[in-house]
């Protein structure tokens, strides 16, 4: 079959998946609380049945280590859906809102329906969680979904699709693999949501396809999250947060400590504890971290080719690797790297790194700080490490960030009670939560007349019913 013919096929799929879900979707919108909350039950059993599998999946993709499965897909999963499930029935229960006193004799409230027909595009650095977690919110709003995973991680793609073909029927959640063509001919489709997780260039690609048919759109982005740590900070305990916040998934988080801004003062004792703390991480008998099976790798040649051309940009305009260095382009495998002496010229200052290299610029004043990262755009994450309760204040006030964390690192994502996504460059809408419940859903207001009327406001505009709308307008 030549090419022609064969993008004809794909595109004549995807539009009959297309079709039947949205001929799907007005059943499902009227499913009840109940019958939702046994999809997500039969979704969590499924997940926690056939763990080996996901494991294996992720493993076959970027050497994921099993337990980094648990703790960075698996684990915001189930947290997402216990949530869900007991909160699900009080979510779909028409919310009563105040009145104000010019609508005497009204009642409002809010009732949240489902979007409609929604896609998720997911990315490849927690591919199973990141096309599983939105599709639970998607699932407790009452949509129907197309799922687009990513094809950098083929093995997980392939068990999402295993499963989901499993639990649901095509024309309630179906799963389309495919590179960057498959995506485009979805996004030429008029869905009523989409939910896309990746860079903020891609991002803007989507929103522009999504603007052709005016659908809302979920974007979690990512951006430069900075790591601030001033000199009132628990250095050991803060360097072994940071050094697992960065090097987990081999630094493929999105969430991830992007660059360090120390305090002068303790810039020396905390790069000994992160040394230290790395080396206690990845290297306990002496082996070499290279031999680590806790430590994942680069997904791909292109993307460790994209790690190495970062590195050497930055030594060519002065940069110093002061902790490890060291790479196999074989084995995808970049070491657990710190460099100092950097500038904004280098690109690994200019952009998302997406990888175990870690930039520390040392500063002095907490306005050297700010400066610093309001000269960025607006970070998807800003962690803050310190004791001293009125410089966190000072720095929550005078920045910006889709969330913060103070004294930890990414524990935010799995917390369904806070809303999760970036600002601006590092994201549009949120989830976690109620937050993705409400994104899938549109929130309709209802207003009902009980009593009374405004006739009295209408025309003729006579002399007294001026007077009375004047009134109403200053004192209601």
């Amino acid at each position: 079959m030549d090419s022609l013919s064969q993008d004809k096929l794909t595109k004549f799929h995807i539009q009959a998946i297309f079709s039947a879900q949205r001929d799907q979707a007005a059943s499902v919108a009227q499913t009840t609380a109940a019958q939702r909350i046994e999809k997500l039950k039969q979704l969590r059993a499924y997940i926690l049945n056939h763990l080996d599998d996901i494991q294996n999946a992720l493993y076959a993709d970027f050497k994921k280590p099993a337990s980094e499965v648990l703790i960075g897909e698996i684990s915001a999963l189930t947290g997402e859906l216990n949530h869900t499930i007991k909160h699900l029935k009080q979510w779909m229960k028409p919310q009563r809102v105040p009145t104000t006193l010019s609508f005497v004799g009204t009642s409002s409230q809010i009732y949240y329906e489902p979007k409609g027909v929604v896609l998720i595009i997911s990315p490849w650095n927690y591919p199973f969680a990141l096309a599983i977690k939105p599709l639970i919110s998607a699932i407790a709003a009452g949509n129907v979904a197309v799922i687009k995973p990513s094809e950098l991680t083929p093995h997980t793609s392939a068990e999402i699709r295993k499963m989901l073909e499993f639990l649901f029927p095509k024309e309630e959640v179906a799963v389309v693999e495919g590179d960057a063509e498959v995506a485009q001919v979805l996004l030429e489709l008029p869905f009523n949501h989409i939910f896309f997780t990746g860079s903020t260039a891609v991002g803007k690609l989507v929103m522009a396809a999504a603007a052709k048919h005016l659908a809302s759109v979920t974007l979690e982005l990512g951006g430069k999250s900075p790591c601030i740590v001033d000199q009132t900070a628990d250095v050991r305990a803060t360097a072994q947060r940071v050094a697992w916040g960065k090097c987990i998934n081999n630094g493929q988080t999105c969430i991830a400590p992007d660059y360090l801004l120390v305090h002068q003062s303790v810039k020396g004792p905390f790069m000994e504890a992160y040394q230290q703390a790395i080396q206690q991480m990845y290297n306990p008998d002496g082996k070499g971290i290279e031999a680590s099976e806790s430590y994942a790798r680069i997904v791909n040649q292109r993307h460790y080719q994209r790690l190495r051309a970062l590195l050497d940009d930055a030594l060519s305009k002065g940069a110093r690797i002061t902790q490890g260095g060291m790479t196999n382009e074989a084995d995808c495998f970049v070491e657990p790297t710190v460099l100092e002496n950097v500038n904004d010229s280098m690109q690994l200052m200019q952009e998302e790194i997406f990888g175990p290299l870690l930039p520390v610029i040392p500063y002095e004043t907490k306005e050297d700080v700010i400066q610093h990262i309001s000269q960025r755009g607006k970070p998807l994450a800003l962690y803050i490490h310190s004791r001293h309760e009125p410089t966190i204040q000072y720095f929550l006030k005078n920045t910006t960030a889709g969330d913060t964390v103070i004294n930890e690192v990414l524990m935010h994502f799995a917390n369904p009670e806070l809303p999760f996504g970036g600002v601006n460059g590092s994201g549009i809408g949120k989830s976690n939560g109620f937050f993705g419940f409400q994104e899938f859903s549109n929130a309709r207001g209802v207003m009902r007349r009980q009593f009374g009327t405004l006739k009295f406001i209408y025309p003729p505009y006579t002399a007294k019913v001026k007077k009375l709308i004047g009134y109403m307008t200053r004192y209601l």
